[in-house]
């Protein structure tokens, strides 16, 4: 009986000491995770894109966000837009939003480094200063388009990603248009040779690839008619058309043509032509889109003779990428058409085929993906080897299915593959999330992210001259 008494103790004090091992093991494994995750700083957010980021939650993220910035509206319009996500009916975000308002938020950030990814998406003037100073300090930087926005920013571009990579960081742009479904797409057809064949070199008159991109200053981001900064307006602070969206543009083709192969700018492009005008603003245009009742002063001189903004959002590039020629326009318009939006129109002449993104009148602005035949190809030969090329898509997105149309096919998208703009955000942040677990970035990325603000920027000159 004794014996049977003791046997008891000794097994209820060994589990005692094994829970209470298993029990310190669980707190150092959670406190170990909560080590790894990753905490953001948000650097002047004066752009929205900078709340689209936080949109969702992440596993590798720390809810806590340090918030430093300039006092005034801007911070306030980002912040609502968080406390929306947060207060959402349907899967609620938890962002712990700490802010520091100030002129020297910039120097306030660099000496309390309170977390190891500075995000960046406003004003454009200082960025890459602001770039520059961060991977200085040995932070990692998530950074809206543009990095740049001038020959000169593009010199100290280039500096600070010698500079991230001496220090071991990542500097990387938010490049979410790879993740459109159509995008995506027109890739894998572009490189099925037995569907495209082979790229084509094209000339200035015809390129080979030709993007075509209209977007809208006033529009509505998550059900909420959008407000841009009074500063938006003027190009020293936002830069121009051909130095913004135009980023985009050079990433897809580059990303589709020359799938992971790094492209030096000073051997790969040559730079052909470039111009650029203006969109009109009206005052009261002006005063939908800011909600400011007039012109600031600093844009007040550039005004014409009635009283309206030539603002230079628009603009056209003509350069060859190993012999390719590309072709890439911009245009801003105020406002949509009924029931329209932003527009891209992508086309990739092949030997084979052509494959073609349409999103206009005729599509009800609603982006649609196209294959036609190339001159000289056999149309039978081409339905045979699309349909191959679709019957193999379809298991990493089903639904996909094929249409003949007069001249061309169509290939069916399903809507469940169609996200949005903003749920490209996530998907990159995820993607940049994966890098920094992994402490590096492909070989292929940062040269190609120089190549591409080089371009713009040397665009720029080109059509300022």
């Amino acid at each position: 009986m004794m014996r049977n008494v003791v046997l008891f103790v000794l097994t209820l004090c060994l589990s005692t000491v094994l829970f209470s091992c298993a029990e310190k093991e669980e707190v150092k494994t959670e406190d170990a995770t909560a080590e790894r995750q990753v905490k953001f700083m948000i650097l002047n957010p004066g752009h929205y894109h900078a709340a689209l980021v936080q949109k969702t939650m992440y596993d590798r993220v720390a809810p806590a966000v340090q918030v430093y910035a300039p006092v005034g509206p801007e911070v306030q319009e980002y912040l609502k837009r968080i406390e929306s996500f947060n207060t959402r009916p349907e899967n609620p975000t938890n962002w712990q939003e700490k802010v520091y308002t100030g002129d020297d938020y910039l120097e306030k950030m660099l000496a309390e480094k309170a977390g190891d990814v500075v995000i960046m998406s406003g004003n454009n003037q200082k960025k890459t200063e602001y770039i520059k100073s961060a991977v200085d300090a040995g932070l990692n930087v998530f950074c809206d388009k543009p990095m740049c926005i001038d020959a000169e920013g593009f010199k100290l571009l280039e500096q600070a990603f010698a500079t991230a990579e001496k220090n071991g960081v990542l500097l990387y742009d938010i490049m979410t248009e790879r993740f459109n479904i159509f995008c995506i797409l027109q890739k894998m057809l572009v490189l099925n040779k037995e569907v495209f064949g082979e790229l084509q070199k094209g000339s200035e008159d015809e390129p080979a690839v030709v993007k075509e991109s209209v977007h809208h200053f006033f529009k509505y981001v998550s059900g909420i008619p959008i407000k841009r900064p009074t500063w938006y307006f003027d190009t020293a602070q936002q830069g121009e058309g051909l130095v913004d969206v135009t980023t985009h543009l050079i990433d897809l083709v580059m990303w589709t043509c020359l799938p992971e192969q790094p492209i030096d700018y000073q051997k790969d492009i040559v730079m052909k032509k470039a111009r650029r005008w203006p969109t009109m603003l009206t005052r009261r245009q002006y005063e939908k889109v800011t909600r400011a009742p007039d012109f600031p002063d600093f844009l007040k001189g550039k005004l014409n003779n009635e009283g309206a903004l030539p603002y230079y959002a628009n603009g056209e590039i003509i350069y060859a990428m190993r012999g390719v020629h590309v072709k890439l326009a911009v245009t801003w318009n105020f406002q949509a058409p009924e029931n329209g939006g932003d527009t891209h129109h992508s086309l990739f002449r092949g030997s084979k085929a052509n494959v073609i993104i349409r999103q206009g009148k005729e599509q009800n602005y609603r982006p649609q993906l196209y294959v036609e035949p190339a001159p000289g190809t056999n149309a039978e030969e081409l339905a045979a080897s699309l349909k191959k090329a679709v019957a193999e898509l379809q298991s990493r997105y089903p639904g996909l299915a094929l249409e003949r149309q007069a001249n061309c096919w169509q290939v069916l998208i399903p809507q469940e593959h169609r996200i949005g703009h903003e749920t490209h955000f996530r998907k990159l942040t995820e993607r940049y999330l994966q890098y920094l677990a992994e402490g590096k970035l492909p070989e292929w990325e940062v040269p190609n992210m120089i190549a591409k603000y080089y371009i713009t920027t040397r665009a720029l000159q080109l059509a300022q001259q």
